[in-house]
C-alpha cells in the first residue's frame, strides 16, 4: 500500500531539477513490514517545444553534438470555427483509441501535443495503436510532439489517497493543458508582435466526465466530433469518428439482447485450465459463412461452431474460448454452399429493434443441413461442435470492402444526411459492417477502407466507421492498395530516418581497392572465380551467384554467394528496425514493395555482373556422387561474370558448341543437382505442386495482354538445390554455434487427419491408396497418383496434397526439442533461411548468426536474447504468409482484367463438390471458381448428392452427372455483379 509521499527541492544543475519521492509500505512474507522510496527527478527543462516560445528554447537540453532538438509545433498554427486564433491539440487516451484513423489524416490534425501520461496508456490498452502514435510523431509534416509531462516540475500529478488511477491520468492531462495556455500565452507576451494571435491549446476527449470538469476548470476542451464539426472537411472526418460509444449511451438499457453475455476472463480460464473448456482461433469457411472451426489440441479434428448463435459475434481470427455442445448436438461439416450476400441480400442497416440473431432464410438454410441423412464417410459423421463463450483476443483490423448498394437510402451525390449502410468486405469470412456515414451516394462504386469498432449483443452485425475511399472499384490503383491493406502490407515510403542509415556515397559506392581497407578485414578474395547468377527474367534483386570448379583430387569446389546485407544494415538502427517490421519484400504482378531501400536492393547488395560485391559465401568439396566432404563459410568479395535468366542458362547449358569454362560450370553445377535432389527424394522430400502462372503484361501501362503457365526449366530446380543445401548448412553452423537462439525454420509433419478426406476421395474415386505414415511414404504414394488417361491428374493431387501440410514456420532453437526442428517437406533434420537477405529477415539475422559462429565479428546482444527473437519469429511469419497472400490476390485481379471481355473455352477438373454447386480448377490460368446450381439454369435445378461418392446427380434440363476429379469444359466468361459493380471471371459448364 502507499503509505505517504513528500517532496523537497534539490539544488541540483542550477535549479532546474527537484526530487519528488515516494514511500510504500509492504509486508513480506515472513510477516516483516518493508519501506521503499522511489524518487523521481521533476526538470523544468522540458520544453514546450513551439516555435512561439523563446523562453523554451533557452533552457532546452542539448544532445551530444551541443545542438537541442527543432522545435515541433508551428508557431502559426491553424485556426478553427471554435477557436480562429488557432488551436494545439492535446488528446487524452480515449480519444486517440476511437479516432486514431482521423489523427493520421494527413490534411488535417497538426500541431498535436501528445502526453506522455497518454501515450504511455494507449501503449498499455493497445500495442498496434501505439505503434501508429508513434510513427504520427516521426512524420514531420503532422508536427506530433510528445511533451514529458510525467517529469516535468510545474505539470507532474500525483495520485491522491483513494483516487483511481484513471482519474488521476485524467487530472494530469488537464493539468498538462492549464500549464500549457498559460505558458503559451506568456510565451506570446514576452514577443515584440503586439499582433501575434495567442493559440488555445485544447484537450481534446470523449470522456464525459473529463470534459465536465475541464469546463468547471476553464480549460479549453471538446468531444472528437465537437472539433470535426468546426473543420472545413467535415462531412468526410465525421464519417470516420467512432459511433459505438454513443450507440451505447443511447442504447443502454432498452434494447432487446440477442446474443449470449460473454463469461467472464477468471470463469473462461479456469474452464480452459480444467479442459471444459478450449481456447483457439476462431476460422470462418470460404464457402459458408455460417460455418466456423476452432482447432484445440484436445481433439484431432476441429470443433465446429454452427450458426450465428454459437458464433456469438466471433469474427474470423479472433482468438475465442469455445465449450463443446453435448453429444446429441454434434453436426457434420457443411456440404452446401452458403453465401451472406445472396441469403441476406435485403437486410435493413437501419433495423436494430426485434430484429432477429438469426434471419429466417438462415435458420432455414441451417435446418436443412442438420435434417441431412449423415453417410457414413469421413465427410458425413458428426463431428464435435462448440459454442463461442468468450474472446480472449480481437483481430479486428482496417477492412477493405465496397458499399452495398441495396443498403443505400439516398444515393445522390450531393446529399449529406446521415444514414446508416453496409460496408461487405472483399474477404467473405467477415461478416457485413454497419456504417453511418453522410456521403453514402459518393461511396457507391468505390473501393472503401473501414474498421470495426464494436459489437454489441444487440445487434445481428458489427458496427464501424468509414476510414477512406481507395478509389473506383476495378481501377489498378484502388485494387492494388486494397490487397496491400487487406494483407497489412507496409507500403509506405521509407521515412527519412531509415534513409539516413544508407553510404553517403550513394550508387558510387564501391568495394574499396585498398586491400588493407577496413572492408576487407576477414574476407577472402574470390573475385577469380568464375561465378554466375541464375534468376527469373528481368530479376534487378540478386540475392545469390553460384560457381562450381574441378579440384585436382578430381571432386568438385561448390560455392553459393549470397549478398553481404548484414555489411550495411546493423542491428537497432532505424533501417534495420524497419527491415524487421516488413519482413519480407512482397512481389506483386506490377511492382515490387521493399522490405530495404532500393539503394541497396537493387544495386549495392544486388549481386550484378562485372562488379565488385561483398558476399557471404559457403564453399563445398563435393564428390561427384553429391556427398558433402567439407564445408566452409566466409565473407567474401566476388566478381559475378554474367546474370542469367532460368531460360538464358539453360539454353547455354543444352548449346553443346559452348564450351567456355563458365558454361562448363555451370553443367557441372547441373549434374550435382540432379544428384542432390535425388538424394532429397529418397530420403523422402515431397514434390508438391500449386497454380503458377505468369503474366504478361505491357511495358508502358502494365495492363495485362496474356496469362501463361509457368514452365519449370532444369536449371529453376539447379538454384533451387544448392539454396536448399546452402539453408541446411548454415541451420548446422548457426545452431552449434548458438544451440539456444539459432533462428532457424521447421515444417511440421501434418496430423493424419488433415489426409483423411483426400485419401478417402482418392480411395473411393480412383482406387488408390495415400499413405501418411512419413514423409517418405506420402512422396511415394504420390509417385503413384496417376491416370493413364489424364496427364494433369497427378498434378492435380499435389495441388490438393499441398492444402493438407501445415504451414512452416521461423523459430528460434530453444523453444522446439531437436525433433521438432525437422523440415518435414524437404525431409531435413534441420533447416533455416539465409540465402535471400535482400528480401527476407530472417536469412538477414541467419547471416549475422552466422558471421557470430565464424568468429568474424560479435553477436549483437538482441540475437541472444530468446524471448526477443520469438518476436521476430511472431511477425516474420506473419508477414511470410501475408506477402504470399497478397501476391496470389495480384495474380487473381490481373487473370480477371486479362480475361475481361473474353469468352473462351477451356479445359477445367472438378476438386470440390457440395450439394448445391462445385468448384472447378483450370489450369491454364491457375484460377478455380464456384459453380453454383443456380449458375447452371433459372430456376436452379433440383440435384441429389452422393456424399459418399462424391457425384452431384443435376436433374432438369442439364441433366448430368458432376464428379470430382472430372475433367470438364468450362466457359469462361466475366460479369459485372448489379449490387456490386464488381467485375468477376464466370465459370459456367459447356
Amino acid at each position: 500500500m502507499e503509505y505517504f509521499s513528500l517532496k523537497r527541492s534539490n539544488a541540483v544543475d542550477g535549479g532546474n531539477f527537484s526530487l519528488s519521492s515516494k514511500v510504500y509500505v509492504r509486508s513480506t512474507k515472513s510477516g516483516k513490514v518493508q519501506k521503499i522510496v522511489r524518487e523521481l527527478y521533476l526538470r523544468q527543462d522540458i520544453p514546450c517545444s513551439s516555435n512561439l516560445c523563446r523562453a523554451c528554447l533557452q533552457i532546452a537540453p542539448t544532445d551530444y553534438s551541443n545542438k537541442v532538438a527543432p522545435f515541433v509545433l508551428s508557431d502559426t498554427p491553424a485556426g478553427s470555427k471554435n477557436f480562429p486564433s488557432g488551436q494545439y491539440l492535446a488528446p487524452d487516451t480515449n480519444a486517440f483509441l476511437t479516432g486514431m484513423d482521423l489523427f493520421e489524416v494527413e490534411s488535417a490534425f497538426h500541431d498535436v501535443i501528445v502526453l506522455q501520461t497518454v501515450l504511455e496508456e494507449v501503449k498499455n490498452r493497445s500495442l498496434p495503436l501505439y505503434h501508429r502514435l508513434i510513427a504520427l510523431t516521426k512524420n514531420e509534416g503532422k508536427r506530433f510532439y510528445v511533451f514529458f509531462n510525467e517529469f516535468r516540475q510545474e505539470t507532474h500529478v500525483q495520485r491522491a489517497v483513494g483516487e483511481t488511477i484513471n482519474d488521476r491520468n485524467d487530472r494530469a492531462v488537464r493539468k498538462a493543458v492549464q500549464w500549457y495556455n498559460q505558458h503559451i500565452a506568456a510565451a506570446v507576451a514576452t514577443r515584440s508582435k503586439k499582433s501575434q494571435r495567442i493559440p488555445s491549446v485544447v484537450m481534446i476527449s470523449d470522456d464525459r466526465d473529463n470534459l465536465k470538469k475541464s469546463k468547471a476548470e476553464g480549460i479549453p476542451a471538446l468531444t472528437l466530433s465537437e472539433f470535426v464539426s468546426g473543420l472545413d472537411n467535415a462531412d468526410e472526418l465525421l464519417d470516420m469518428i467512432s459511433a459505438a460509444q454513443e450507440r451505447r449511451e443511447v442504447r443502454t438499457g432498452k434494447a432487446e439482447m440477442f446474443y449470449p453475455e460473454y463469461y467472464s476472463t477468471s470463469k473462461m480460464m479456469t474452464g480452459v485450465k480444467a479442459g471444459t473448456m478450449h481456447q483457439g482461433i476462431f476460422n470462418v469457411s470460404p464457402y459458408n459463412y455460417l460455418e466456423g472451426s476452432v482447432h484445440v489440441p484436445a481433439f484431432d479434428k476441429s470443433l465446429l461452431v454452427l450458426g450465428r448463435e454459437n458464433s456469438n459475434r466471433a469474427v474470423s481470427g479472433d482468438v475465442v474460448v469455445v465449450e463443446v455442445l453435448p453429444k446429441d448436438q454434434w453436426k457434420a461439416p457443411s456440404t452446401k454452399i452458403i453465401e451472406e450476400e445472396t441469403l441476406n441480400k435485403n437486410d435493413n442497416p437501419e433495423a436494430e429493434d426485434g430484429e432477429n440473431v438469426s434471419s429466417e432464410r438462415e435458420r432455414r438454410a441451417l435446418q436443412e443441413e442438420v435434417k441431412r441423412v449423415h453417410g457414413q464417410n469421413a465427410e458425413g459423421r458428426p463431428q464435435p461442435t462448440a459454442r463461442v463463450v468468450g474472446i480472449i483476443k480481437r483481430n479486428w483490423r482496417q477492412y477493405v470492402g465496397h458499399i452495398d448498394r441495396d443498403s443505400v437510402r439516398s444515393s445522390s451525390k450531393t446529399s449529406r444526411q446521415q444514414q446508416v449502410v453496409f460496408l461487405v468486405p472483399m474477404d467473405k469470412r467477415i461478416p457485413k459492417i454497419r456504417l453511418r456515414t453522410r456521403q453514402a451516394g459518393e461511396l457507391l462504386g468505390q473501393r472503401v477502407l473501414a474498421t470495426i469498432d464494436a459489437w454489441e449483443r444487440d445487434s445481428r452485425y458489427p458496427f464501424g466507421h468509414f476510414v477512406r475511399s481507395l478509389g473506383e472499384l476495378e481501377s489498378k490503383g484502388a485494387e492494388t492498395e486494397a490487397l496491400l491493406l487487406e494483407w497489412d502490407v507496409q507500403y509506405r515510403p521509407f521515412p527519412k530516418t531509415v534513409l539516413d542509415c544508407l553510404p553517403a556515397e550513394g550508387h558510387d559506392w564501391k568495394v574499396p581497392a585498398d586491400l588493407q581497407n577496413p572492408g576487407w578485414r576477414g574476407r577472402k578474395d574470390l573475385r577469380d572465380l568464375l561465378v554466375c547468377s541464375i534468376d527469373p527474367p528481368g530479376c534487378v534483386d540478386i540475392d545469390d551467384a553460384l560457381h562450381a570448379r574441378k579440384l585436382p583430387n578430381g571432386n568438385f569446389e561448390v560455392g553459393v554467394h549470397i549478398a553481404d546485407v548484414s555489411h550495411f544494415v546493423k542491428p537497432n538502427n532505424a533501417m534495420d528496425k524497419e527491415a524487421s517490421q516488413r519482413g519480407t519484400t512482397v512481389y506483386l504482378v506490377d511492382k515490387r514493395i521493399d522490405m530495404l531501400p532500393m539503394l541497396l536492393g537493387t544495386d549495392l547488395c544486388s549481386l550484378k555482373p562485372y562488379v565488385e560485391r561483398y558476399a557471404f559465401s559457403v564453399l563445398w568439396e563435393i564428390t561427384s556422387d553429391a556427398d558433402i566432404v567439407s564445408a566452409n563459410f566466409t565473407k567474401s568479395v566476388i566478381r559475378s561474370r554474367e546474370a542469367f535468366s532460368y531460360e538464358q542458362a539453360q539454353i547455354r547449358i543444352d548449346d553443346a558448341a559452348q564450351q567456355d569454362d563458365l558454361t562448363n560450370g555451370m553443367r557441372t553445377l547441373m549434374m550435382l543437382s540432379k544428384k542432390l535432389r535425388q538424394k532429397r527424394m529418397d530420403a523422402g522430400a515431397l514434390n508438391l505442386a500449386s497454380p503458377e502462372v505468369k503474366i504478361q503484361t505491357e511495358s508502358e501501362t502494365s495492363d495485362p495482354v496474356d496469362v501463361q503457365t509457368k514452365k519449370a526449366l532444369d536449371t529453376n530446380s539447379l538454384v533451387e538445390e544448392f539454396m536448399l543445401l546452402a539453408n541446411i548448412s548454415v541451420a548446422g553452423k548457426n545452431y552449434e554455434a548458438f544451440p539456444q537462439t539459432a533462428l532457424l525454420r521447421r515444417h511440421a509433419a501434418p496430423p493424419k487427419t488433415n489426409f483423411e478426406e483426400l485419401s478417402n476421395q482418392l480411395k473411393v474415386k480412383k482406387g488408390l491408396e495415400l499413405r501418411t505414415d512419413s514423409s517418405k511414404a506420402l512422396a511415394d504414394s504420390l509417385d503413384l497418383c496417376i491416370d493413364s488417361k489424364e496427364p494433369f491428374f497427378n498434378t492435380l493431387v499435389r495441388i490438393m496434397a499441398t492444402r493438407c501440410m501445415m504451414s512452416a514456420e521461423y523459430f528460434c532453437s530453444g523453444t522446439q526439442a531437436y525433433p521438432e526442428f525437422r523440415h518435414y517437406g524437404l525431409a531435413s533434420e534441420i533447416y533455416t533461411h539465409f540465402t535471400s537477405p535482400i528480401r527476407r529477415y530472417a536469412d538477414l539475422e541467419a547471416h549475422r548468426q552466422l558471421a557470430a559462429a565464424i568468429d568474424y565479428e560479435s553477436l549483437d546482444p538482441s540475437l541472444h536474447s530468446k524471448s526477443k527473437l520469438e518476436g521476430v519469429c511472431k511477425n516474420i511469419n506473419v508477414r511470410h504468409r501475408n506477402a504470399q497472400m497478397a501476391g496470389r490476390a495480384s495474380i487473381e485481379y490481373y487473370v480477371g482484367q486479362a480475361l475481361k471481355g473474353k469468352d473462351i473455352v477451356e479445359e477445367g477438373f472438378v476438386m470440390k463438390i457440395f450439394s448445391n454447386g462445385f468448384v472447378v480448377f483450370v489450369p491454364r490460368f491457375g484460377i478455380e471458381s464456384l459453380i453454383r446450381l443456380r449458375d447452371l439454369e433459372t430456376p436452379e435445378p433440383e440435384a441429389e448428392f452422393d456424399a459418399e461418392n462424391y457425384v452431384l446427380n443435376v436433374r432438369g434440363g442439364v441433366g448430368r452427372d458432376v464428379e470430382l476429379f472430372q475433367k470438364v469444359q468450362v466457359r469462361i466468361t466475366d460479369e459485372k455483379e448489379e449490387s456490386t459493380g464488381k467485375r468477376k471471371v464466370r465459370l459456367s459448364l459447356v
